[in-house]
């Protein structure tokens, strides 16, 4: 499974919700709390191409993007696939995946 990162604030539904499915998944993850750190805050933006929001997941590297994005991909069954490597399964039409296509 590839290495998995989310950056959550403390107090953000959105970020249990993006956890959650993680979890349901038994997918491990790095969660960083940017609820305190601007530094940390800084690295998630670069890292999220200028998203503010919180979660932003990050999946072997790739910015996934938040609850919503999860979300969506475990309903489409996309997420196995991303946690088990196969991205090249994804359907790169879709807006919200284009961030996948490297």
């Amino acid at each position: 499974m590839p290495e998995i990162e989310i950056y959550t604030k403390d107090y953000c539904p959105y970020c249990k919700m993006a956890k959650a499915i993680l979890q349901r998944k038994g997918a491990a993850f790095l969660e960083h709390s940017v609820s305190d750190n601007p530094e940390l805050f800084d690295t998630m933006v670069r890292r999220a191409q200028g998203r503010r929001s919180v979660p932003q997941s990050f999946i072997g590297g790739v910015g996934i993007g938040g609850a919503d994005e999860l979300s969506l991909l475990q309903e489409r069954g996309q997420l196995d696939l991303i946690l088990q490597g196969e991205r090249s399964t994804l359907d790169t039409d879709e807006p919200c995946f284009r961030c996948l296509v490297q």
